[in-house]
């Protein structure tokens, strides 16, 4: 069964990769950098702001819980265990992908790009999503940032796809871990 997983997975890597043009390889090794997004995370901030006013601190401390939990899980403990080689490294694909940028550290399952994008949309869904609904946006933006990375060759899907479901979990659990201390907070001044 594993052995057809990753027969699979290799395929639509090899698929998705396949599909690249000489005009797209700068611009989705901008989407795959950090600093593009900056101005979507003051807009998140700004949001948070908005919604919860001074209260806004337990948001800020389930932004870092999240970050922390999907970073640490997939970077610290699945690609040393797993030592999975990124496409980029593997013998078996390196002379046949499309590789653009640099190939980063030698494992990459699970791949800590789409744990975090993933960490940070299923927790703004859940701590901004009744107030602003179009923050549900965020899981295509997820995706894309994540997508970057089979494009690039740095990743496999399963990389990506075990990566997101670790940063949905981690933003779930940062979730609850925040609104837990807040109402925790809120109910110690009240009594």
């Amino acid at each position: 069964m594993i052995e057809q997983l990753i027969e699979w997975d290799h395929a639509l890597f090899l698929f998705l990769n396949g599909i690249h043009s000489d005009f797209l390889d700068p611009i989705m090794f901008f989407l795959t950098q950090t600093k593009p997004w900056i101005p979507l995370y003051a807009l998140l901030l700004f949001l948070i702001w908005k919604a919860y006013g001074k209260q806004a601190w337990w948001a800020v401390i389930s932004i870092g819980l999240a970050i922390l939990f999907a970073d640490q899980f997939t970077s610290t403990f699945m690609k040393p265990f797993f030592a999975r080689m990124r496409p980029c490294y593997d013998p078996d694909f390196v002379d046949i992908i499309h590789h653009y940028g640099n190939c980063s550290s030698k494992y990459g399952f699970a791949s800590s790009h789409a744990a975090n994008s993933f960490a940070i949309a299923t927790l703004m869904y859940f701590i901004l999503g009744k107030k602003f609904p179009a923050v549900i946006w965020l899981f295509a933006w997820a995706g894309l940032f994540s997508y970057t990375r089979i494009y690039l060759g740095v990743h496999f899907p399963g990389d990506v796809f075990v990566g997101g479901m670790v940063g949905i979990a981690s933003g779930f659990l940062a979730y609850k871990i925040g609104i837990t201390i807040w109402h925790l907070t809120r109910t110690s001044k009240t009594t």
